[in-house]
């Protein structure tokens, strides 16, 4: 008997962690089942990956299935039963694992769901499916199917006992350094309304020295980043911590340097311990995701948050001092009682942090989600389609939802990106506005369509000329920091380069004052405000965690004193 297992990965640069868990559990409890995994992208035809599988000629599928591939994944079944009527099709996953019934009466083409953990359940259905028997009548774990006709679902599996190795010798072929995914616990401590991870069950921690050397392995795959995919990693602080000791052991030795670690965490629960360690990791081992999702401690308490909001805030500051780690910090809009005017706040509190990353969600009311099942707790209208995203609530308006939609573009580009940092501080600065206010204002300008980077910054130099007490040339000096630390390329766009007939004396003289070697990259630019010459040379390589190289700036009476001390 074939099986293929298969998944529809949201980008190419991320690899599918499921279907291999449950290839995994095939050669654990199933070994006589043949297998392979097919993996394409959301953005890809979905009949690429359907054609694949076809050409397996597999007696079962498994399909994987996320908000982001539903829609795919549909497709894909519609197509592969049409034309193997007697192959299994089995879809599980959270997005079919909370509304099986409803899957199962709306796609006949799907023959069972499996809810919950599916390493032992999904190779349960195919031993019971390979000897010819009914799987109803076997009692298989979370199987969701129809009797007479009529569908039913099953409590969803939960594995008591740790899985077994997804990272097989196929696994490292298939990863061609994208990036991995590795879970050391299952299950998460809190209960958020908007949440899944709560529903499956109480935390369960995996054998730590067996989870060292899976890390090792997937360290020395040759991918650049591994992420954590355990919904709390500091649920249990002293695990956490020594997960954190290792890494910072073993960096640069069994831990190839290079590679970066991400985790989600709980940011109020962090230990002396924990930042001791943090403190001293190598700048762009770690990278740590902390959801905040609000400041407001009313929609805290009615999502079933649990956060310490000013021990919050105090750590994330803490956590920005060495700046030795990238922070990315969450905020979702759209939950109870926060109006458009409270979300500012939170978001101004956010900013103030600094973290390199500050996601502006929104919020998405899954299959299985309190603030799904309890409408009349949850008051909302939201989108029906994947991925199910509010459209208004009581407390804030549909076009207030879009106006944050814009500012989460502004953010994107001028922010979490990384080419304007310093240009959003000057702007801060001088016109006093607070973040989102400024941030705002940007977004009403319509500024992001879907243009390059020299066309972009050009309407955005354009457009913040327009602000209240902004200077052109200090703004023209800023911005060309901005782009000569961002950008490798060492040039500036058309629209900060002036007509300068000292320019190229200028370079000249740089260059005797401060020489490069033959072959070395290197950008210029003259500050008109600051009537300084500013240069950044692309042989060093850019901050782990910044990403950017930091610019030189000489005044230009000093660089030509320097200049004639050197006979030019």
């Amino acid at each position: 008997m074939k099986a293929v297992l298969a998944v529809y990965n949201s980008k190419y640069i991320h690899s599918g962690l499921a279907p291999w868990c449950l290839a995994a559990g095939l050669k654990e409890y199933a070994p006589d089942v043949e297998w392979c995994v097919k993996e394409e992208t959301i953005n890809q035809n979905f009949e690429i990956l359907a054609k694949q599988i076809a050409d397996q000629s597999p007696q079962i599928v498994g399909f994987s299935v996320y908000i982001w591939n539903k829609v795919q994944t549909i497709k894909a079944v519609q197509w592969l039963k049409e034309r193997m009527p007697q192959c299994k099709i089995v879809l599980g996953g959270p997005e079919v694992s909370y509304n099986a019934v409803q899957v199962l009466e709306e796609n006949p083409c799907v023959d069972y769901i499996l809810s919950g953990e599916g390493e032992e359940s999904f190779a349960a259905l195919c031993s019971v499916i390979e000897k010819g028997k009914d799987p109803v009548c076997e009692n298989v774990a979370g199987l969701c199917a129809r009797v007479d006709g009529k569908a039913f679902a099953s409590e969803p599996a939960m594995l008591l006992n740790p899985p077994p190795n997804p990272y097989t010798e196929e696994y490292f072929k298939a990863l061609q350094g994208r990036i991995c995914y590795i879970e050391t616990t299952r299950g998460c401590p809190y209960r958020c309304a908007f949440c899944l991870s709560g529903r499956c069950g109480k935390v369960r921690n995996f054998p730590l020295e067996q989870m060292k050397q899976r890390i090792v392995k997937l360290a020395q795959s040759g991918t650049k980043t591994i992420k954590f995919v355990d919904r709390t990693f500091n649920a249990s602080p002293a695990r956490a911590a020594a997960i954190w000791e290792w890494i910072l052991q073993e960096y640069g030795k069994s831990l190839p340097q290079g590679v970066c670690f991400h985790f989600e965490i709980a940011g109020d629960i962090l230990t002396e311990k924990q930042f001791d360690l943090l403190e001293k990791m190598p700048a762009g081992a770690v990278q740590l995701e902390i959801g905040l999702q609000s400041f407001y401690e009313p929609t805290l308490q009615a999502i079933h948050r649990k956060t310490d909001c000013a021990v919050l805030k105090n750590n994330i500051r803490r956590l920005a001092k060495p700046q030795n780690i990238h922070l990315h910090i969450d905020l979702i809009a759209g939950l109870p009682l926060e109006t458009l005017e409270i979300f500012g706040q939170s978001f101004n509190t956010a900013f103030a942090l600094r973290p390199q990353m500050l996601q502006l969600g929104f919020l998405k009311l899954l299959y299985g989600a309190d603030m799904r099942e309890y409408p009349e707790e949850y008051p909302c209208r939201f989108d029906p389609n994947p991925p199910y995203q509010v459209i208004d609530t009581p407390w804030i308006s549909g076009q207030e939802l879009e106006f944050l939609h814009k500012i989460e573009e502004v953010v994107e580009k001028l922010y979490n990106s990384g080419r304007f940092c310093k240009t959003v501080e000057y702007l801060l600065d001088c016109t006093k506005l607070s973040a989102f206010e400024l941030f705002g204002q940007l977004a009403k300008e319509d500024i992001l369509p879907n243009m390059g980077l020299d066309e972009y910054t050009a309407t955005f130099y354009r457009t913040a000329q327009q602000l209240p007490n902004v200077e052109r040339e200090k703004l023209r000096d800023v911005m060309c920091i901005d782009r000569l630390e961002s950008n490798g390329t060492g040039k500036l766009p058309f629209c900060l380069q002036k007509e300068d007939a000292n320019l190229k004396q200028y370079k000249i003289v740089l260059g005797k004052v401060f020489p490069i070697k033959k072959g070395e990259k290197r950008g210029v630019a003259v500050l008109y405000a600051k009537k300084a010459l500013a240069w950044v040379d692309y042989n060093c390589p850019a901050h782990p965690v910044t990403a950017r190289r930091t610019a030189n700036t000489i005044s230009l009476t000093e660089l030509l004193a320097k200049g004639k001390e050197n006979g030019c």
